[in-house]
């Protein structure tokens, strides 16, 4: 199973709609997630918890000085399945 995190400025709205999109694309795929959403405050002091972040493109600089950054996704388009997948697919290796 695969821990993930969304995160957004105060963790409320964009990070829902992430949750839910990564949770379609993880389910196509065919694997089991736990995902979690936070505001990037929160998100930044656990980073290291999760195997992959996803964020907005704006705030994914924010996570620079977080053990785990090579971890993060700022993502362009939160909608778009294909460019979750294809983060997943280069982060996690599946």
């Amino acid at each position: 199973m695969y821990k993930v995190l969304a995160s957004c400025g105060a963790g409320i709205g964009s990070s829902m709609i992430i949750k839910k999109k990564i949770k379609e694309v993880f389910t196509e795929l065919g694997y089991e997630v736990e995902i979690t959403h936070e505001s990037l405050g929160t998100a930044k002091s656990k980073a290291k918890e999760f195997d992959i972040i996803y964020t907005l493109a704006a705030l994914k600089d924010n996570f620079e000085d977080s053990d785990g950054y090579e971890k993060v996704v700022g993502l362009k388009n939160i909608m778009s399945n294909d460019e979750i997948r294809d983060a997943a697919k280069r982060i996690l290796g599946i």
